[in-house]
């Protein structure tokens, strides 16, 4: 790990996205509540907030964050669920990595919940969208 213990907390804050195609069957079952697994959009965002807060004990190299918030929002449009993401601490290093995992666990979450209805599941799309604090400023995708 890199040693952040020099470096001044600062507010960050770091937005994800993710992508999951599904076809129209399944995407009428969500948008009716009647998967048999249950309500796949409040797992989803249960699993991306339980991930984001977990990310130091996935991802190797990653510090363990005070995070103070995560938020997970869903779209559902004609092909499939586009899912946003928020992580936010005050520390001394940034929260992308919490948002990122946040948007994957919970796209692989409707993809668990939606697999017996098809085996054509994609997941895509899955980048940094914006993130502040710290040295390195502000940075907003194009």
């Amino acid at each position: 790990m890199i040693d952040v213990g020099a470096k001044k907390d600062t507010k960050r804050i770091a937005k994800a996205q993710a992508y999951i195609k599904l076809n129209a069957e399944i995407i009428g079952l969500i948008k009716a509540g009647e998967l048999p697994k249950g309500n796949v959009l409040e797992a989803a965002r249960f699993a991306g907030i339980l991930a984001a807060k977990n990310t130091a004990g996935l991802i190797p190299l990653c510090h363990n964050l005070p995070l103070n918030f995560v938020g997970v929002e869903f779209k559902l449009d004609k092909t499939g669920v586009l899912i946003n993401t928020e992580a936010r601490c005050t520390g001394k290093t940034g929260v992308e990595m919490e948002a990122l995992l946040a948007a994957s666990v919970a796209a692989l979450t409707i993809y668990d919940m939606c697999k017996m209805f098809a085996q054509d599941l994609e997941i895509g799309e899955i980048f940094l969208l914006e993130k502040s604090g710290g040295k390195s400023g502000h940075y907003t995708r194009k």
